[in-house]
């Protein structure tokens, strides 16, 4: 008996003793363990504050392998719940047959799973707690968004482009094993929220946008397409869709070919939507007058093997109608007499060849030339579109300079920061001034003309005034120009022109039809639903009374160049001094309608909700400043009440 204490004494001294500290280690390793947590992610909110991302809490399924003493019938329980296929059971068998003090079995399971796994008990398994990035809206806006990998980390979109911002900061789970092998987590330090983005986007037109460029790419069998709506006075992008798209709450299942940005990865040649970047050169370098007579005769023009041709022969032709018609003879001889210095120049100021925001991760350069190595004839398919190749974001841009008086805007999507209750706004940022005021004006009336006689009436929209240009170019197929029905049709432009509130780029990859035929057709049904829907009013119905009377004929209603917009208080003091003639407000939204007779000094009485179907007093009719307007209302489309005018 003296022996076996002495043994018994002799052994605890050695444990407790000389082998404290290695158990110790050995016990807290087996028994706790520190993992990271991931944080919370920031929130991504469109203009308005309507939520099109956020964060969820959601179970995680762990193990500890050593504790795991029967892996395969583990395995078994696992998969019954989890539904696994033959490689997620491998996959499960061979981390629970391990000797690891950790290992994840499956990362955010759903609600239903994770209570049955907890009500089974099993040996070495727990679960904790981890976010699980939702997309409520599935495919809306899904390019601009992007996705979050498994690890809680960005990978497309503004989740990658913002993901320092919006991530947060990790914190800490202490993972504890109780003697019957159950495991338990308890937070050791709460991980920190990441700040919320609030874009430019709006909601309800992205909707829009989205849907009129799936029905214009179904409808012509096209391969694909993007549209960019923009405000061109800020840059703030108002949405932004790609055809075809994917949902990023399963962004995996999509192919790579779906999940690409094109309206900033892809370039394309622009055709002759690029006439604008020629136009705007000539007209601020003085090189042509927008009367000047420029003879584009026989419909083609020769620089060695290469021709240029037209659609057919205009014969002479104003500068101005070089544009109108869309010659690309008198485009190439606008950009030869220009010279590459002068029009490459002109090429860098509009932001080609350059990234065009900061906002959007992995977007293309385009393709630009070395200006001093170009010939007459590579010059001279530069000056319609051709052997340059752009983004669908630098050609909006673009165009929206010329809107704006002649500023380059930096195009962006985040409109602020928001953490707690500090709000850090994001300016708008004008990088350079790339065309006089003047220069921009003689334009913009040059690009009405394109809408209202020339190769956009497609693009006419009632009520508005609309400035834009038509491109149609040959793709590239097997390294050579397909002969027909390979073409990207496009068509940018923006409205009303007098004041414009969008700028508007439709792109259609892949159609045998011309931009004016497949892309006009989209501009017009986007701008007419996000024009009601921001509450733009008319700028042909907010014309002196007299010059509303006098239009009233069939078709679209385009306003003439030269007739300038009255301002409102133009149109009150002319109401004031005698009176004037009533404004035909049927078949705008009520938004709209208030707009226009706040404007001209009347009072409003309205019954119902949606469109105008009929006012007193009638249209036409002597109205006096101060008179009431009686407005009755109907959730029709404005189209049908249009129809029955």
């Amino acid at each position: 008996m003296l022996l076996w204490g002495i043994a018994i004494e002799g052994r605890l001294v050695h444990l407790q003793v000389f082998r404290h500290a290695d158990l110790v280690d050995r016990a807290e390793r087996q028994q706790s363990r520190s993992i990271e947590t991931h944080p919370k992610r920031g929130e991504i909110l469109d203009r308005e504050g309507r939520v099109l991302a956020y964060s969820v809490d959601a179970d995680t399924v762990v193990s500890v392998p050593v504790e795991v003493h029967e892996p395969v019938e583990t395995t078994r329980q696992l998969c019954d719940v989890l539904e696994c296929d033959a490689e997620q059971r491998d996959r499960i068998l061979t981390r629970l047959s391990g000797d690891g003090l950790f290992a994840y079995v499956q990362r955010r399971v759903s609600v239903g799973a994770a209570r049955r796994i907890r009500d089974l008990g099993l040996e070495g398994i727990g679960l904790i707690k981890e976010n699980r990035r939702f997309y409520p809206n599935k495919e809306l806006a899904a390019h601009l968004l992007g996705y979050v990998g498994t690890e809680n980390n960005g990978l497309h979109g503004l989740e990658a482009s913002y993901d320092e911002e919006v991530r947060g900061r990790p914190g800490r789970v202490l993972v504890q094993t109780d003697a019957r092998n159950r495991a338990f987590s308890r937070v050791e330090s709460p991980p920190t929220a990441g700040v919320s983005l609030e874009l430019t986007i709006d909601k309800f037109i992205q909707y829009i946008a989205e849907r009129e460029l799936r029905a214009t790419v179904l409808e012509h069998g096209a391969a694909g397409g993007s549209v960019i709506v923009m405000d061109p006075s800020t840059g703030e992008i108002l949405a932004l869709a790609n055809e075809p798209t994917f949902n990023p709450n399963s962004f995996s299942l999509a192919p790579p070919d779906a999940r690409r940005n094109r309206a900033t990865q892809d370039v394309y040649e622009p055709g002759s939507t690029f006439k604008i970047v020629t136009a705007s050169a000539a007209l601020e370098e003085q090189a042509f007058a927008p009367e000047q007579i420029i003879d584009v005769s026989p419909g083609v023009i020769r620089f060695g093997s290469h021709r240029i041709t037209d659609t057919r022969n205009y014969g002479a032709l104003s500068f101005a109608d070089v544009i109108v018609k869309s010659s690309n003879v008198g485009a190439s001889k606008i950009g030869v007499t220009l010279g590459p210095e002068r029009l490459g120049r002109y090429v860098t100021r509009f932001g080609f060849g350059q990234i065009a925001s900061r906002d959007f991760a992995g977007q293309s350069r385009g393709i630009v030339h070395d200006w001093s190595r170009l010939r007459d004839s590579a010059l001279a398919s530069v000056s319609i579109g051709y052997n340059i190749s752009v983004t669908p974001l630098q050609m909006a841009a673009a165009m929206s300079a010329i809107a704006n008086g002649g500023e380059l805007l930096e195009p962006r999507l985040v409109r602020a920061q928001i953490s707690g209750d500090e709000r850090l706004e994001v300016a708008p940022h004008v990088i350079r001034r790339v065309i006089s005021p003047k220069t921009a004006s003689t334009l913009t009336r040059m690009l009405e003309d394109v809408v209202s006689r020339g190769t956009a009436r497609s693009a006419q929209i009632e009520g508005y005034t609309a400035a834009g240009k038509t491109g149609t170019a040959e793709k590239i197929v097997k390294g050579r120009y397909a002969d027909k029905g390979h073409n990207v049709a496009s068509f940018v432009g923006f409205v009303p022109s007098t004041r414009p509130a969008l700028t508007i780029l439709v792109v259609i990859d892949d159609v045998v039809q011309f931009g004016g035929a497949v892309a006009g057709p989209a501009f017009q049904r986007i701008a007419e639903a996000s024009l009601r829907h921001l509450g733009v009013p008319p700028n042909v119905d907010a014309l002196p009374p007299i010059l509303m009377a006098a239009d009233r004929s069939p078709g679209p209603r385009v306003r003439p160049a030269s007739l300038p917009v009255a301002p409102p208080t133009d149109a009150q003091h002319m109401l004031a001094s005698g009176g004037g003639r009533m404004p035909d407000l049927q078949g705008l939204s009520t938004r709209s309608a208030l707009d226009v007779v706040t404007q001209i000094g009347l009072t409003t009485e309205s019954s119902g909700r949606g469109f105008v179907t009929a006012q007193t007093p009638e249209p036409g009719a002597l109205v006096a400043t101060g008179q009431r307007v009686t407005l009755r209302l109907d959730r029709v489309r404005a189209d049908a009440i249009r129809a029955g005018r």
